[in-house]
Parts: structure tokens; C-alpha cells; sequence
């Protein structure tokens, strides 16, 4: 798939400042979410003088480190699991059709560039961006395909799969 089609939304600005001799120097921090709405989705962080070139930055670095993520039915996860980055948790649970995407903040950016329909997401601990997200990604990174599953456990699909359903 080529870079065409990836989506990239700016989940946070941020104005930082450098104490130097004569003052503060003032510069922005952008962190961007890319996706292609079909299972790919990267994130990354830049920094400039100028909003537009810290966008800029994050979204090329974004697109550096892409990852594909299991779908199921092209709508949600196989199954509930949780993820932690420092004191930033998230729990992620697969939902019924046309349930949507409950979802707070920045997860809601990330399912929606990741091409999630239908999936509840409750964040717990810290507030801060960068935490939910990369909390939010190592959640994404442990979901695995049923028939993974099944062969690392050494069993049929037809065994696990009542209860991953």
C-alpha cells in the first residue's frame, strides 16, 4: 500500500520553551497518528519553530514506523485486552455492530485512522498524550489473530473459538 492513501490527524500541540541567558526561547512539540483506515497506523513526534514544520516532522516520522493491526470483520478487535505505557493504561474491548467507537481523546484518533468501527476503550491512570497513546499502541501490539492463538496452544481453531467470539 503506498503512502497515498495514509490519513494523518494532529492529536496534540504543545508550546515548549528553552530557558537560555537572554530568556526563554519558544518552540512547538506535534505529535501526529497516521492510518490508513485498513489495519495500518503509526504515530510519531516532532519538534520546530514553527507549528506547520513540527507537523510536519511528525508525520514523516509517523509513517516511519507503521504497524498492522488484526481486524476483525473490518470492524473491530478479536478480543478484550490492555495496555500500559508508564502510569498511562488503557483497556480495549471488542464491541457488537453499531456500537461505534467509545473512546476518549486521542484513542478515538487513533481507531478512526486504524479503521475501528465498533470499540469501547476505557483510559485509566494519567491524562497525558503521549502516555495514552503509546499506552494505546502496546494494547494494539497483543492482539493476535484466533488461529495465532490456537497454535500456540497447541489446539484446534473449533476449541478456542467459542470463547473468542
Amino acid at each position: 500500500m503506498s503512502n497515498d492513501s495514509l490519513v494523518d490527524t494532529l492529536a496534540s500541540v504543545t508550546r515548549v520553551a528553552k530557558v537560555v541567558k537572554g530568556g526563554r526561547r519558544f518552540s512547538f512539540s506535534a505529535c501526529v497518528v497516521v492510518g490508513d483506515k485498513q489495519g495500518r497506523v503509526g504515530y510519531g513526534h516532532g519538534k520546530a519553530k514553527e507549528v506547520a514544520e513540527a507537523r510536519l516532522k511528525a508525520a514523516q516520522a509517523a509513517k516511519k514506523y507503521l504497524k498492522n493491526i488484526p481486524i476483525y470483520q473490518d470492524r473491530t478487535i478479536h478480543h478484550d485486552v490492555f495496555g500500559k505505557s508508564g502510569a498511562g493504561k488503557v483497556i480495549l474491548r471488542k464491541a457488537k455492530p453499531g456500537t461505534g467507537i467509545i473512546a476518549g481523546g486521542v484513542m478515538r484518533t487513533i481507531f478512526t485512522n486504524l479503521g475501528i468501527h465498533d470499540i469501547v476503550a476505557k483510559s485509566l491512570g494519567s491524562s497525558n498524550v503521549y502516555l495514552l497513546i503509546a499506552a494505546t499502541f502496546d494494547a494494539l501490539s497483543k492482539l493476535s489473530y484466533p488461529k495465532n492463538i490456537a497454535d500456540r496452544r497447541g489446539k484446534r481453531l473449533d476449541e478456542i473459538s467459542s470463547r473468542i467470539s
